[in-house]
Formats: C-alpha cells, sequence, structure tokens
C-alpha cells in the first residue's frame, strides 16, 4: 500500500509541475484571480518556489509524507515529463483557473493500469503552501485493488533551501529512502535506502 501512496504521488507531482512555463507572481496570481474562460492555448499554472517542499499524500484512510526538492531547471524538466505523460497517455485532459486556483480533469489509459478518469482542484500560492483534492476512478487494471473510485489529497508546504544532501529533484520518505524524481522521468528509477545504524 505504500508503494501505491508513493506512486500516486509522484502521479500528482507531474500533474502539478505540467504545462507550466516560469511566470511572474503577478500573472499568476491574475491568473488564479480570473473565473474559468475557453483560452486558445493551453492553460499555464504558477511554478512552485525553488526549494524544499514538503508533502502528504493523504488516500484509503492512510498517508504519506515526503519532501521534494526543486530548483528552476528541475521543476522546468518535470513540467517536461508531466506534459509529455499526459501527451503520451491522456485523451483529454483539461486545466482551468478560478478563483482561488484551478480545476483539472482527464482521461488516461494506463495500459495495464486502467483507464481512469479524474477530476479536482488544485489551491494555493505554490509559493507557500498548495492543496490538490483528486477524484478518480479506474477501469480494467491488472491489480484489482486499483480499480474502483478512489479519492486522494495532496498538501505541500515550502520549508526553505533545500538541505547539503539533497540535489535537485530528489525525494526523501518518511522512512529515510530517497529516490530521484528526475531519474523516475528518464525511466531510470533508483531507491536509496539510509545507511544501516550499528
Amino acid at each position: 500500500m505504500g508503494w501505491r501512496i508513493l506512486a500516486m504521488s509522484a502521479a500528482v507531482l507531474a500533474l502539478s509541475a505540467c504545462n507550466k512555463p516560469a511566470g511572474d507572481k503577478a500573472a499568476s496570481a491574475d491568473a488564479a484571480a480570473k473565473p474559468a474562460t475557453a483560452t486558445a492555448g493551453p492553460t499555464a499554472m504558477p511554478s512552485r518556489k525553488p526549494g524544499l517542499w514538503k508533502q502528504t499524500v493523504s488516500t484509503s484512510g492512510m498517508q504519506q509524507t515526503s519532501s521534494i526538492c526543486l530548483d528552476k531547471a528541475a521543476e522546468a524538466k518535470l513540467s517536461v515529463w508531466g506534459a509529455g505523460a499526459s501527451q503520451d497517455m491522456c485523451q483529454q485532459t483539461d486545466i482551468k483557473p478560478v478563483p482561488g486556483g484551478f480545476v483539472f480533469s482527464s482521461s488516461c489509459d494506463m495500459g495495464s493500469g486502467g483507464k481512469t478518469t479524474s477530476q479536482g482542484t488544485v489551491t494555493g500560492d505554490f509559493n507557500s503552501s498548495y492543496k490538490v483534492d483528486v477524484q478518480s476512478t479506474t477501469e480494467g487494471a491488472g491489480a484489482p485493488q486499483m480499480n474502483g473510485p478512489h479519492k486522494m489529497t495532496l498538501e505541500a508546504t515550502w520549508e526553505g533551501p533545500c538541505p547539503a544532501d539533497m540535489k535537485p529533484g530528489d525525494m526523501a520518505l518518511a522512512n529515510g529512502m530517497k529516490m530521484n524524481m528526475l531519474d523516475m522521468a528518464a525511466g531510470h528509477p533508483t531507491m536509496v535506502r539510509p545507511p544501516a545504524r550499528p
């Protein structure tokens, strides 16, 4: 179950990073304050502030807390990953600004992971904290427990500069394990366990 939460956390991270070229804070605030309207191109979500973000994913009565280190370059690469995943697997993705944040919906074919339809909201300022609420339904997944309706919440808070032992893209789990999201995006996932205590 912990791996499922971790996978969902990575998916939300990709979602919150996708389709958001760097822009100034005023433009981001203006976009969040305007009501949803039809636009000619994809909606740009604001970039997260560089540094260490602590995030808690809650689903199915369980929680997973992790921290991720971001700089502008990592944010840009993760945004490419998110947009690429949407183009490759999602037949329909819609993100619209609303007062205080964004609403989104998607329909994605994850292969053996089943077909998933999702809708939700993103609120916050991406400089100090933000929250993502997602409701999704999956059908046809190879793992039966993945099928059916699911509800997930991600709450993230900016903690300050990244610590010396974390590089951009690193995600540290509460159990001390660490992986790099950029490596995952490149198809080279690795997990690093903390050294054993004597």
